[in-house]
């Protein structure tokens, strides 16, 4: 599973006040706690800050990366504030993200075509939020084939199909999950991501919720995921999940993480 840790996110009110304070000390721990978790790219946004977002997400990544030796994933809708944090990221960066929405792939094109970037495509197209797997597969079999012929390579992509809340309807969390599995059949190679805690709005226990269906998108394909990655249960049942579905060789990543003390009761 690629672990994308997520706390960096300017929508978070103690790390907006890190980045308006360069606080560089409050991020950079951020990025080495995650980092010890099993993180392997650490989430970079500063879109809460308009007109400084360009600036802020450089800075953002240069702690991030003097810190800890992983890439990040750029989190912006904004072309040029992307283009601003890849002229200080070290490595190959993850771009999150593109989609079909009206001017969203036309201005982000230029920047990720044939580059090794990874690519975060959002099943979301002018059309709204998809409801069905069948809607999300075909957004996805666009933008796929959009991609490719911008020379980007499949194993580069991460389709994000889209949590919805099942508080609102009871069909969302089956119709993510046929989707998931739909998409990895559909191309083989690809990845697919998501942030799954949507799935749980509006309901108790969302952390109880949130690790079962992760362990049921695992089962789907799912193999990579924008979440918080100090939540060891969470972090567990992913282990256990991987294991349990023939994604861990031996069991070894089980039995390393047991004897590690990183699987919580």
């Amino acid at each position: 599973m690629i672990i994308v840790g997520e706390l960096i996110n300017s929508t978070r009110k103690p790390v907006a006040s890190a980045i308006e304070n360069r606080d560089a000390e409050t991020i950079r721990k951020l990025a080495r706690d995650q980092a010890d978790q099993q993180a392997g790219y650490i989430d970079v946004n500063a879109g809460a800050f308009e007109g400084k977002e360009a600036e802020y997400l450089k800075w953002l990544i240069q702690e991030v990366q003097a810190e800890v030796d992983l890439p990040c994933c750029i989190d912006s809708p904004s072309p040029r504030a992307i283009e601003a944090g890849l002229s200080v990221h070290r490595g190959t960066a993850m771009i999150n993200s593109i989609s079909l929405e009206k001017g969203r792939a036309e201005s982000l094109l230029p920047l990720i075509a044939g580059t090794d970037l990874k690519v975060v495509g959002l099943c979301m197209s002018d059309s709204g939020m998809p409801r069905t797997a069948d809607d999300r597969v075909r957004i996805a079999d666009t933008l796929v084939n959009l991609l490719l012929k911008s020379n980007l390579k499949l194993e580069n992509l991460f389709m994000d199909p889209l949590v919805q809340p099942v508080s609102t309807d009871q069909t969302f969390g089956k119709e993510f999950l046929a989707a998931v599995e739909k998409i990895m059949a559909l191309f083989p190679g690809i990845h697919t991501i998501c942030g799954l805690s949507n799935i749980s709005y509006g309901l108790p226990l969302r952390k109880f919720l949130n690790q079962t269906f992760m362990t049921m998108a695992i089962a789907k394909g799912l193999d990579a995921a924008i979440l918080n990655p100090l939540d060891k249960a969470m972090m567990a049942n992913i282990l256990a999940a991987e294991t349990l579905a023939g994604r861990d060789r031996f069991c070894m990543s089980f039995i390393k993480a047991y004897r590690g003390g990183r699987l919580a009761a």
